[in-house]
């Protein structure tokens, strides 16, 4: 992935000032619908319903602690479709799964892809909120991951050409005098770019850097 520019999924999180964990809905049964979303809603946790996964898919998506409850048979696009597209587009949102009957296949598929649960109907409240509640831990921890990565990807975009070229072969345990020679600079040259780099970077020190350059998956210098 090229740190420098974002990515579909990230081009899509709109910045929202409410940050209120939120449960999306997604069943093509009104009943099941308004139930859930007063059950939930009781919980104390914001929630959204959709008729099919077409429409969930044009929400635009907020950048907060959320989950998905999917019902995984619909017309159109079906809830394994769903989970398989938003593996690329939202991989920080958890699913829940329901069905109206056991589909050992599709359980077993649906878990194998990161599916917290998959539960068939009728369940109990208590049952499902449970299954809620572990999602909403799950995305909570995988949001506060995703915000530090775009920290991380905003300070990198700061750093001009020549900085980043000093980082990459800084963090790969290059002297400030093999920098220089690398890059046909002088070493007082190299330090200069490389103090301008660790502010940029809010990097306190070399480890720092060198794990900043690991989330960041940087590309290894053709030297």
């Amino acid at each position: 992935m090229n740190p420098t520019s974002a990515s579909c999924y990230e081009e899509r999180i709109l910045p929202v000032p409410n940050t209120s964990p939120t449960v999306f809905v997604v069943d093509d049964d009104i009943a099941v619908r308004e139930s859930l979303e007063f059950l939930i809603r009781d919980e104390g946790w914001q929630v959204e319903t959709f008729t099919s996964a077409e429409e969930f898919i044009k929400r635009p998506r907020e950048f907060i602690p959320s989950c998905l409850v999917l019902d995984i048979s619909m017309p159109g696009l079906n809830g394994l479709e769903l989970q398989k597209r938003l593996a690329v587009e939202r991989p920080d949102m958890p699913i829940v799964f329901l069905t109206g009957s056991a589909d050992v296949p599709k359980t077993v598929q649906a878990m194998k892809a990161g599916a917290v649960e998959f539960l068939t109907k009728p369940f109990s409240d208590r049952t499902l909120l449970s299954a809620v509640g572990k999602a909403m831990e799950r995305s909570t921890v995988l949001t506060a991951r995703y915000a530090e990565l775009r920290t991380l990807r905003a300070r990198y975009a700061r750093l001009s050409s020549r900085e980043r070229e000093v980082m990459a072969l800084v963090v790969i345990g290059k002297a400030n005098k093999e920098v220089a020679f690398e890059l046909g600079i002088s070493e007082i040259t190299v330090k200069a770019h490389r103090g301008s780099m660790m502010r940029k970077m809010e990097a306190d020190s070399l480890a720092e850097l060198v794990k900043q350059a690991a989330r960041l998956r940087l590309p290894q210098p053709n030297r």
